[in-house]
C-alpha cells in the first residue's frame, strides 16, 4: 500500500514550493561595491512593492552565521538595509538601467551618491540625515536620468552618464558624460551640470579615470548597432577644468564589440573585446589570455563587470564557455585561479579592495549569494544576501546539462529539469509533460541556477527545458550571430528541435508539451505558437508580437533599432517583418495560451498585445490575458509573480489534464 500511495500521475504531486515562496525569492543581488572595507549592495524586495533596497554588510560579521531569512524585507546577522521604503535604488538609463549609486568614505563616514526609481533624480546620503536631491526635475518626455555615477571628491562631483529627454518621443533624446555637483546647487538647475565633452555618440557608458587622472576612458555606440555588434573604445584627455579633450578611438569598431573598459594601477588600459570571435581581455592592445571562452558578455546595462584589476596586477574574471565562474587572472602567465565552493554561475558585477574581490554567485542548488574571495588565502565565503533552504533541498529540480541538434545538425544548448519528488513518482508508463523556456533577450542565456520559478513545476511532476537557442551569449560570437536576420526562425527551430528530442527519445509526453518566454522569449513563444505544431499551449509574457510597429516610435531607444540585425533593415525587408509576426499569422492559432502583460511596459508596451488579440477574436482560441497596473519589463511585485505563477500552472492543469496539489486558482479560459 506504500509504494501505491507514492504513485501518482505527473502534475498531481504535492509540493511545499508554491508561488508565494517562488515570488518571495525572485530576483538577486546586483551592483556590489566598497564603501571604504564594507560591502554594498543592491537587492530586490518583491514584498516592498518590487524596490530595490540598498544594503551593507558590516564587517564583524561572519557570512555563514547569519539566521535563516525568508525573502522580503527581512534583516540578517552583519546586513543593514540602509533606506526604508519606498526608497528604490534603480537607474532607468536605457530603459534597463545601470548600475545606480556610488560611494566613499568622505570625513570618516560613508557618502553614497544614488538614484531614486520614482523621479530618476541622484540624491546624497549619509547615514543619520536623510537623502538630498543632487539634480533636477525635468519638464519634457522621460526627464533627466543617471546612470554609473562615480564621486570626485577633489572637484566636489560626481561624474555619471546622462540621459537627457528633449522631447516627448522616446528616441528624442541626448546622452553624454557629465558632472554633478555634490553642493545640491543642481537640485534646481540643469545649467550647473557639467557635460565633460559635446555629444558624439548615440550611447556612452561611465568614463573610467585613469589612476593618475589624467586620462578617461569609455564606451560609445550608434544607431543602428547594439553593443553586442560594435562598440567604441575611446580614451580623451582630462583638461586642469575637469574636461575631456581629444577623444579618440582606441579599439573596437562597427564589428567588435569591447564590454567593458578598466584602467590598471600602472596606468594599463584593460579591455574585454571579441574581434577574436570570443569575448577576451586586452592590456594596451596586446592579449593576455586568449581563449575560446567569454570573459565578457552583452552590455544590456550600463556598468556591468565581468573582470576587475586588483592592486597587486592580478585580475578577478568572471569567463567561461556557457557556464561564468569566477577566478583570478594572472596577466603575465594567462594563468586562471578559479574560485572553489558551490557557484557555478557568476554575475556580471565585480568589486575589489586591497586584496578582496566581492561577486554574485549561483548554483543548481544555491540562489544567488554576495560572496567574497580573499586572494591571499583563496578563500571563498558567503558575506551577504545567503542563500537559506525555504524548503527541503530534497524538492529541488537535478538538472542537466545537454546538447540536442537542431537543423543541418547545428549544436543547440539547453538545462533540462525533469520532474523531480522526493517521495513521489509517476505510473508505469505515464511520460511526463514538459514546458520549454526560451529566455529573454534574444542575445542573453539561461544560467543554469536554483529557480524556485522552475522547482514550483518540477516538484508537481512538470518538466522544464531552459533552451539556449543560436543566438545566445556565452559561446562566442558565430553562435550568437546565428540569430541575425533569422529572428522567429532559428530560435524558433532550436527550441522546437529539443521539443521533438525529447519526445522521440521518451523523456517528454509529445501531446503534453507547452512554450513559455517573456520578452524576446514571449516573441519566440508566441511565434513558435503560430508556426508550428509542435505544442499542446504556451505562456506568452510582455512579449514583442508585431515587428512592423515595434521599433521607432513604439518601443525605447536602445531597441529601436536592434531589429535591423535580428530581422533585417525594413526599407530592404519588409515582407520579412510581416512573415515573421505572430500578429500576422495569428489566423493559423489554435493552441491555447496565457497572455501576461505589464500596463507600464515601455519597451513592449501592451499595444502589441492588444493588436494580437484583436487578430484573434472571434477565432474560438481558448486563452486568459491578464494585464498587471504598476509594472513594467519584468514583473517585480509579489503580488504580480504569485497571480502569473498560479495562472500559468493553472493553464496547464486545464490543457493537460492534471490534478495539481494543493489547488490553484483556476484561471478561465474565454475564446
Amino acid at each position: 500500500m506504500a509504494d501505491e500511495a507514492l504513485t501518482s500521475p505527473y502534475g498531481s504531486w504535492p509540493s511545499p514550493i508554491d508561488a508565494a515562496l517562488a515570488a518571495a525569492h525572485d530576483g538577486r543581488p546586483e551592483w556590489v561595491g566598497f564603501v571604504g572595507d564594507e560591502v554594498w549592495w543592491t537587492e530586490p524586495r518583491p514584498d516592498e512593492g518590487g524596490r530595490r533596497a540598498l544594503v551593507r554588510r558590516r564587517n564583524q560579521e561572519a557570512g555563514r552565521e547569519a539566521p535563516p531569512w525568508k525573502g522580503g524585507g527581512g534583516r540578517r546577522a552583519g546586513e543593514e538595509t540602509v533606506l526604508p521604503a519606498p526608497w528604490n535604488v534603480r537607474s532607468r538609463v536605457i530603459e534597463y538601467g545601470g548600475r545606480p549609486w556610488t560611494g566613499e568614505i568622505h570625513d570618516g563616514r560613508p557618502l553614497v551618491v544614488f538614484v531614486h526609481f520614482a523621479d530618476q533624480r541622484l540624491y546624497r546620503y549619509e547615514p543619520g540625515g536623510e537623502p538630498v536631491p543632487l539634480t533636477p526635475l525635468s519638464p519634457l518626455g522621460g526627464g533627466l536620468r543617471w546612470a554609473e555615477p562615480r564621486l570626485d571628491l577633489a572637484r566636489g562631483e560626481v561624474w555619471c552618464v546622462l540621459e537627457e529627454f528633449t522631447g516627448d518621443g522616446p528616441s528624442e533624446v541626448r546622452r553624454v558624460l557629465a558632472a554633478v555637483p555634490l553642493d545640491g546647487s543642481a537640485a534646481d538647475d540643469r545649467g550647473a551640470v557639467r557635460e565633460l565633452l559635446p555629444p558624439r555618440h548615440r550611447f556612452v557608458t561611465g568614463a573610467r579615470l585613469s589612476p593618475d587622472g589624467r586620462r578617461a576612458a569609455w564606451l560609445a555606440w550608434d544607431h543602428p548597432r547594439m553593443p553586442w555588434d560594435g562598440t567604441e573604445l575611446l580614451v580623451a584627455d582630462v583638461t586642469e577644468d575637469g574636461l575631456l579633450k581629444d577623444a579618440r578611438t582606441v579599439a573596437g569598431g562597427p564589428d567588435e564589440a569591447v564590454a567593458q573598459v578598466e584602467w590598471s594601477a600602472d596606468g594599463s588600459l584593460l579591455y574585454a573585446g571579441d574581434r577574436s570571435g570570443w569575448w577576451n581581455l586586452y592590456r594596451d592592445g596586446t592579449p593576455l589570455c586568449p581563449r575560446e571562452e567569454e570573459f565578457g558578455g552583452p552590455l544590456w546595462q550600463l556598468g556591468l563587470r565581468w573582470f576587475a584589476p586588483l592592486d597587486d596586477g592580478l585580475l578577478a574574471v568572471v569567463h567561461g564557455r556557457g557556464p561564468a565562474v569566477l577566478g583570478i587572472l594572472d596577466p603575465e602567465s594567462g594563468e586562471i585561479v578559479d574560485a572553489a565552493g558551490p557557484w557555478t554561475e557568476f554575475s556580471p558585477t565585480l568589486a575589489t579592495h586591497g586584496e578582496r574581490v566581492v561577486a554574485v554567485g549561483a548554483g543548481p542548488r544555491t540562489a544567488h549569494e554576495v560572496v567574497e574571495l580573499d586572494t591571499a588565502t583563496g578563500r571563498a565565503r558567503v558575506i551577504g544576501a545567503p542563500h537559506r533552504d525555504p524548503v527541503d533541498p530534497a524538492y529541488y529540480p537535478e538538472p542537466l546539462t545537454r546538447t540536442f541538434r537542431g537543423p543541418d545538425g547545428r549544436e543547440v544548448h539547453a538545462h533540462l529539469h525533469p520532474p523531480h519528488h522526493p517521495a513521489r513518482t509517476a505510473p508505469d508508463g505515464e511520460l511526463p509533460p514538459y514546458v520549454i523556456w526560451a529566455h529573454g533577450g534574444p542575445t542573453s542565456r539561461a544560467p543554469l541556477v536554483l529557480d524556485l520559478a522552475v522547482a514550483y513545476f518540477t516538484s508537481r511532476g512538470i518538466g522544464v527545458a531552459e533552451v539556449n537557442y543560436g543566438g545566445s551569449t556565452g559561446y562566442g560570437r558565430a553562435y550568437r550571430e546565428r540569430l541575425r536576420e533569422q529572428w522567429g526562425v532559428v530560435d524558433v527551430e532550436d527550441c522546437a528541435a529539443v521539443a521533438r528530442a525529447l519526445a522521440d527519445e521518451g523523456t517528454a509526453d509529445p501531446a503534453r508539451l507547452a512554450i513559455r518566454g517573456g520578452s524576446a522569449g514571449g516573441w519566440t513563444a508566441a511565434a513558435s505558437l503560430t508556426t508550428t505544431d509542435v505544442y499542446a499551449c504556451g505562456t506568452i509574457v510582455y512579449p514583442v508580437l508585431d515587428l512592423a510597429t515595434w521599433g521607432p516610435g513604439e518601443t525605447h531607444d536602445f531597441e529601436s533599432r536592434y531589429l535591423e540585425s535580428l530581422v533585417g533593415p525594413l526599407a530592404e525587408v519588409p515582407d520579412r517583418y510581416a512573415e515573421r509576426s505572430p500578429t500576422a499569422h495569428a489566423h493559423r492559432l489554435t493552441a491555447p495560451f496565457l497572455l501576461l502583460q505589464g500596463l507600464d511596459d515601455v519597451i513592449c508596451p501592451p499595444a502589441q498585445c492588444e493588436r494580437f488579440l484583436a487578430r484573434i477574436a472571434g477565432r474560438g482560441v481558448p486563452h486568459a490575458y491578464l494585464a498587471f497596473e504598476g509594472e513594467g519589463h519584468g514583473f517585480r511585485r509579489a503580488d504580480t509573480m504569485i497571480r502569473a505563477l498560479e495562472a500559468e500552472l493553472s493553464l496547464y492543469a486545464q490543457v493537460f489534464r492534471l490534478e495539481p496539489e494543493p489547488r490553484v486558482p483556476k484561471v478561465e479560459l474565454t475564446p
